[in-house]
């Protein structure tokens, strides 16, 4: 082959992989698309919890950049947390919405949320991390969470971090109880549950994101 002959090999291969590569781009971008698609729809469920699962996902990458998790973990992550309450479908409006304090029979339906959500993206092998996050984010390093009661580092590390990014938007949020709390409220709690609600690591990482906020843009 002559070098002029291997120059036009090299271009037609560089000019398949652009393409390809443009390809790729436009199906992580359908992707997130949907996954923005039906993380409104669940957050639309509440009026009060609107952007919630947005702000999730934002903060848990943040959590996950801190953690020196590679690029393309970040992005699974944010997926994952982009639908950790998609079993919230499931959840009738009257008991979601309700206003008052539930029963005990409200709460627990509440909790299978996160059956339902396993069950929804089961499917989705492609990323194993979207169902078990679902299912594990309300899971408490001590042990005393649902629905499996999984403690310590037995709960999934992406449960794990979602697990505090959702905490913290629910502090950082108005809601049917509650206002916006004071950061300085916010990151006693992060510290508080710290070995008890959180990983003591992943915890330690949001505190300092709280820190770095000086201005207290990180809420709704």
């Amino acid at each position: 082959m002559t070098n002029e002959e291997l120059t036009r090999k090299n271009e037609e291969l560089q000019a398949q992989v652009e393409a390809l590569e443009k390809k790729v781009k436009v199906y992580e971008r359908a992707v997130l698309e949907m996954c923005w698609a039906l993380a409104g729809t669940v957050d639309a469920k509440d009026p009060y919890t609107n952007g919630h699962s947005e702000r999730v996902a934002d903060y848990t990458r943040m959590l996950a950049k801190k953690m020196g998790i590679s690029n393309e973990q970040q992005k699974d992550l944010y997926y994952t947390a982009l639908l950790h309450d998609i079993g919230k479908i499931g959840i009738p409006n009257e008991i979601l919405n309700k206003p008052t304090r539930l029963t005990n029979e409200e709460f627990q339906t509440i909790r299978n949320h996160t059956i339902y959500g396993d069950q929804i993206l089961g499917r989705l092998m492609s990323i194993p991390s979207i169902a078990i996050a679902a299912r594990s984010h309300h899971e408490r390093y001590d042990g005393t969470g649902y629905p499996d009661g999984l403690k310590g580092e037995d709960i999934p590390l992406a449960a794990r971090i979602v697990a505090v990014a959702d905490s913290y938007d629910a502090m950082t949020s108005v809601r049917t109880y509650s206002g916006v709390r004071p950061q300085a409220d916010v990151r006693a709690e992060i510290e508080k549950g710290a070995g008890t609600q959180f990983d003591p690591k992943i915890a330690a990482l949001m505190l300092e994101i709280i820190d770095e906020d000086k201005d207290y843009e990180f809420h709704a």
